[in-house]
């Protein structure tokens, strides 16, 4: 299915009062929104990019009735560690396991979960190891879980370029430039990610301020290098990411969704088509959208989600 849409920046609006949420290691910066009796929707940002994305999703789904959830991953904005003695892991499955978590917090039994980058790859997790927790899934750029093994695969030249700075992120010369040059490193990401997007300067200024946490470099550091096998996680996720490694089908009501100008690496869409044994569409999103999807194309992500919930309506009827 191939969508249309406005090609614009979203308006510099916020998103309200950022509470904090104690949830497992972490003190989250929350955006909690709507009617608190609402059905939930939580919604993940990616990197390097914050809760700003959903700042146009978010109303649209309170006027349909949602309670919408807006987390700062760790690592993000207002998110703190709860001890200085946590490592500041940044594997794929701990992503997850914040999630969970913050749902438990909040006593929040199920929920529709959307994402895009670090964001669809968590979603994808929760709706694969979690699937009682988990309503429907919305899944920019489909089926994102991986594993270290595949990650130590080379791939053709062409693609090992695409991911330059995965490996720039496995020398301390790439950490110590990213320390040193995070916004201009994060403008970058966002043009060549989103390369016909025409983002204001307020609404990356406004993004960027969520990478002066203290554990942001810590944490993005170590995502790419654990995936690269150049980094441990922690043993009380092995069982999980032993799991995750297997490549588990997701079975709750998925809708994936692609930008027809998506700059950044990503699996192209029959790739991943097996992955999903539920209700499951697939959409690809017209007008020169890129990465950021939510933040590019707010209304198709925002109809993405009230879909979802839809399909997942009729499989229980």
């Amino acid at each position: 299915m191939n969508t249309t849409t406005d090609h614009t920046s979203a308006p510099l609006g916020g998103l309200g009062p950022i509470v904090p949420v104690k949830a497992g290691e972490l003190e989250i910066g929350l955006a909690d929104l709507g009617p608190a009796d609402a059905p939930a929707v939580l919604l993940l940002h990616g990197w390097p990019y914050d809760i700003h994305s959903y700042a146009e999703v978010a109303p649209m789904l309170i006027e349909a009735g949602y309670r919408v959830l807006v987390p700062h991953l760790r690592g993000y904005g207002t998110t703190r560690f709860l001890s200085p003695e946590t490592a500041r892991n940044g594997q794929q499955s701990v992503f997850a396991v914040d999630a969970i978590a913050l749902l438990d917090a909040l006593g929040i039994d199920s929920a529709v979960v959307g994402g895009f980058d670090w964001g669809a790859r968590t979603a994808d997790v929760l709706a694969a190891l979690w699937p009682e927790r988990i309503r429907g899934l919305v899944s920019v750029s489909g089926y994102l879980i991986g594993s270290r093994e595949l990650g130590e695969r080379p791939l053709t030249p062409a693609a090992e370029l695409s991911w330059w700075y995965q490996f720039y992120f496995a020398t301390e010369r790439g950490r110590a430039g990213y320390e040193q040059y995070r916004e201009e490193f994060a403008r970058l990401i966002w043009h060549t990610a989103s390369p016909l997007w025409r983002f204001a300067d307020g609404a990356f200024e406004r993004t960027a301020k969520s990478f002066d946490n203290p554990d942001h470099v810590d944490i993005v550091i170590h995502n790419y290098r654990w995936r690269l096998g150049l980094a441990d996680g922690a043993a009380a996720y092995d069982d999980l990411e032993r799991r995750l490694a297997e490549r588990p089908p997701i079975t709750v009501p998925t809708i994936t969704l692609e930008g027809d100008a998506n700059g950044a690496p990503h699996p192209e869409a029959e790739t991943y088509r097996t992955a999903f044994v539920g209700p499951y569409e697939h959409r690809v999103i017209a007008g020169g959208i890129g990465h950021n999807l939510p933040q590019e194309a707010p209304r198709a992500f925002a109809e993405a989600v009230i879909d979802v919930e839809r399909m997942s309506t009729q499989v229980v009827s």
